[in-house]
């Protein structure tokens, strides 16, 4: 079974999707863009990487796979495991290995992963519908050229034009009504335009709300076999980043983690039994995921090589 589709289907809703056994792809949201050089315009996007120190089961993925399959928990997650030991035999027979929609990974010199996003979806769902573009370089030094150079050719000339004047104080009287009654009417005249240019102009601009607002309405995306919405809203006093030392089936084995954390100077906390009848024990919570992520390299080099992160409001 290829799981590369369910990963991609998590990635549209979640920070982070977790692969048991081989890592964790990541999302961090990117504004828009603007390349200068080709004068195109980037929408915003979530851009993929890849950890491969997160590799512990946090349920998610296995979870999505047994909804959207129709099979036990632990068929899910022993497809998983299937499909992670093809991925890790492909790397070692070809180099490297491409997730449809998602990105492709190499082995480099020293034997460690290295991933390339692919460009071609977009997993922020606000963006959607949105697309590249580019917008041509206005010349306007050449259109003053232009310009010139058609004034130079053919420069305009006024004539005076003679006319017998002996006339004008014959039709002064009749202008000078004349006149009077068609600033009158051109007065009314110009007036009943302006305001019915007014009032189709509105007529207009209604009409094209409402479509907007139509189309706004139906571009809904869909995504099969969701999942409930899980929204997690780092605010400022909240910590849902933890390093784990372990999770226990005996609470005396969690206390004595805990006892010897506190000893050697961390933060650690015991947490209560969770729904896998276990109780994990952490280092410490922290409020981003870059200070957790330091942090976690640290303890594995100089105390506990196993430890691990969870992302979870406690």
């Amino acid at each position: 079974m290829k799981i590369d589709q369910y990963i991609s289907q998590l990635l549209y809703r979640y920070q982070c999707v977790t692969v048991p056994g081989f890592g964790a792809f990541l999302t961090e949201i990117q504004s828009a863009q603007l390349q200068e050089g080709s004068h195109s315009f980037y929408p915003p996007k979530k851009l993929v990487s890849f950890n491969s120190y997160l590799k512990n089961n946090d349920g998610l993925l296995a979870n999505h796979i047994a909804q959207a399959e129709k099979m036990p928990y632990e068929i899910a997650v022993t497809v998983i495991q299937n499909e992670v030991n093809s991925w890790k035999n492909k790397l070692q027979e070809q180099g490297s290995i491409s997730l449809k929609n998602i990105g492709e990974l190499t082995l480099n010199a020293e034997k460690n992963l290295v991933f390339v996003p692919a460009d071609q979806v977009n997993y922020l769902t606000s963006s959607f519908g949105l697309s590249t573009f580019a917008s041509p370089n206005i010349k306007r030094e050449e259109y003053k050229e232009e310009l010139n150079v058609l004034e130079e050719k053919e420069p305009i000339t006024f004539i005076p034009e003679k006319r017998a004047y002996n006339n004008v104080l014959k039709y002064a009287a009749v202008f000078v009504l004349g006149a009077s009654l068609v600033g009158v009417s051109g007065f009314f005249g110009n007036q009943y335009y302006q305001n019915r240019i007014q009032a189709e102009t509105l007529a207009v601009q209604t009409k094209v709300q409402k479509q907007v607002n139509q189309k706004i309405q139906e571009a809904t995306f869909f995504i099969s076999n969701p999942l409930p919405t899980v929204t997690l809203n780092v605010t400022e006093g909240k910590m849902p980043y933890h390093i784990v030392a372990g999770a226990f089936l005996q609470e005396e084995n969690a206390t004595k983690m805990y006892d010897e954390l506190v000893k050697l100077g961390y933060p650690a906390k015991k947490i209560a039994k969770n729904k896998h009848g276990l109780y994990p024990v952490i280092y410490g919570s922290f409020t981003s995921y870059t200070e957790a992520q330091s942090q976690m390299q640290k303890i594995q080099k100089s105390h506990n090589p196993e430890a691990w992160l969870l992302i979870e409001e406690l």
